[in-house]
Formats: C-alpha cells, structure tokens, sequence
C-alpha cells in the first residue's frame, strides 16, 4: 500500500474526529479537470467504491486517498501555436507583436490547447494516527506532500501539522553508522547508498546492491562527502531507503510480515492492518535511533520556517502536481 513516508508530526491540542473529517472532505471531492483547467485535485473514497466514505477507520487508523489531475501541454507545441498566431498577425498587419502581445498569445494559445491536452492522473495514500498523533503521506514529492497538507488544514480547523523532526539529523546518523559500521538497535544497514561532497565540485558517489562495510566508504566520508540516501531494513520486517530530509522510499515487507495470511485475509482492512502495524512501530524506532524528536519543527511545506502550518494561517498553495 505505501511504497514512500512523509511524516508530519500532528499538534498535541488537535482532537480530531472522524465523522467531522468526513464531512470537511466531502465539501471538496475530487471533479475532473474541465476542458479549459490545466490542474484539479479532491478528496475520493479510499476503497475505491462510488460515493463511499472519504475517510475510512481501520482498527483506529485513518486512510484518505487525495487525487490530482494535471494536464500535459509540451513547451514546444506550446511555443510552436504561439508562433503560428504571431506569424498570422505579421501577415495581416505587416507588424511583429510586441512584448505584451505576445503574452497574451500564449494565454490564448494555451487556451486553444488544453482541450486536446493529455492528462496526468495519480492519487496519494494519507494515514493518520489521531493517537500518536502522526501523519503520514505515501509520496516522494514535497511538492505534492505541500499540496496536500495545506488541503488538510484548509479543511480541517484547528489542524497543525509539522514536518517530523529529530534530535540527530539522519545525515549525521547515517554518516555514523555507515563509518562506524554499527547500525542502530533494531535496523540494519543493506547494500545501496549515495554520498555528495559539500564542496564546490558537489561530486556524488553512489553504491547500488554493494557491500557498504568497505574503507572506500569511510574515506569518502572522512574526505568530506556525506550520505544523502541509505537502504536499511527494520527488525527484518521492513526495506526502506533513508534520506537525509527524512523521508522514507521504496518501502517494501519483507516475506515474514505475510506469513500466516491467506487469500481470504486479502483486501483494503488487511492492507491497512499490516502496512499501519508495520511502519508505525518502525518510526517509532527511527526517532529513537535519531535520538528523538527535535524542539523545533519546520511547518508543512516550508521546511525552516519558525511557525507551524494552521488552518488560521494558510499559505498560497501553487505547488505542481
């Protein structure tokens, strides 16, 4: 069910309730985009089902599913339509357009094509924890995850999310364990990382399905370049790539997470039991071994930033699908 984590810590002072989530998301569904709207998003039902419900409860854990739509329209057919209205008014009126006029060619142009345009479709798992309060988005993109936290807080009110932050940097820990070969309590340290130089020349070394036990990877790190993404797996149940911005990616169980289940175990409740089981007790560990969360915490969507994300304090949201 989730291949990626982007974690949010939830404010302690939020008490959510489900019914209430249900009737703040169904006042934003997702609608397909128009024959002129280059982007749309919304709320559908996590089980797939037509007019199900949009926030749905497993064994205390909340599932959404967020949908955007984009269109695809190349620069270059773009460009190609402005040119061919520019030529036509040169031909007509035996002037170039101007500055201004051009760009008014390409909001006419860009009109003209976006009914023909191809569409991008994708949709985004959204886990909420209301008693550990976490929440958690099964996406790789910040600017994705940024769309859809501040669709959360506009819809929820009250809401505060803040990216998980730890004591430990993950890029100071991996650099740890990776020269000390001493994985923390829990995990272990699998055959795929990537390293980069802080220097000018910004020089990047990569290891994929290699052992990381070598002094080649200690004197890279000792000569300056440190780790950027390093594959470990948690308690022999989880595979996961840490980056140093704390996400989590290619997600995968290992076999012994499946053990025992049978085909008649299989569907959407079971996915969410074991996948929600799984990696809550597998972040839980990760902020132990970054020796717990930070005092500070970059709102959602603007990492540094001093003020945590609210529904009272909304920022502009123009973050690309």
């Amino acid at each position: 069910m989730f291949k990626n984590l982007i974690v949010y810590r939830i404010a302690q002072d939020w008490q959510g309730d489900l019914s209430a989530v249900e009737q703040a998301l169904a006042k934003t569904p997702f609608v397909a985009c128009g024959a002129t709207q280059e982007h749309s998003s919304g709320w559908v039902p996590p089980r797939g089902e037509a007019h199900g419900l949009l926030a749905e409860s497993v064994g205390g854990q909340w599932i959404l599913r967020f949908m955007a739509e984009s269109k695809v329209l190349p620069a270059s057919v773009l460009a190609r339509k402005v040119q061919e209205k520019a030529e036509q008014i040169e031909q007509q009126t035996g002037r170039k357009p101007g500055k201004k006029e051009s760009k008014e060619l390409k909001d006419e142009a860009r009109l003209d094509l976006l009914p023909m345009a191809f569409t991008k479709l994708g949709t985004t798992w959204v886990w909420i924890d209301p008693q550990a309060h976490l929440l958690a988005l099964d996406t790789s993109s910040q600017g994705r995850a940024d769309e859809i936290t501040t669709a959360l807080v506009e819809a929820l009110p009250g809401l505060s999310l803040a990216l998980l932050d730890t004591q430990t940097s993950p890029q100071a820990a991996m650099a740890h364990w990776l020269v000390s070969q001493e994985a923390p309590a829990g995990f272990s340290i699998d055959r795929e990382c990537e390293l980069k130089s802080a220097g000018e020349d910004k020089a990047v070394v990569r290891y994929a399905r290699h052992p990381l036990d070598i002094d080649e990877v200690r004197e890279h790190i000792q000569a300056g370049k440190l780790p950027t993404k390093l594959a470990l797996t948690w308690d022999d149940r989880v595979h996961f790539v840490l980056t140093e911005g704390l996400q989590l990616k290619k997600l995968a169980f290992a076999d012994v997470v499946m053990e025992g289940q049978t085909q008649d175990d299989g569907g959407f409740d079971a996915d969410v039991a074991i996948a929600t089981t799984e990696l809550g007790q597998m972040v839980a560990d990760l902020i132990l071994a970054l020796d717990g969360e930070g005092r500070s915490a970059a709102p959602a969507g603007q990492p540094g930033a001093p003020m945590p994300l609210t529904g009272s304090d909304q920022p502009e949201n123009d973050a690309p699908f």
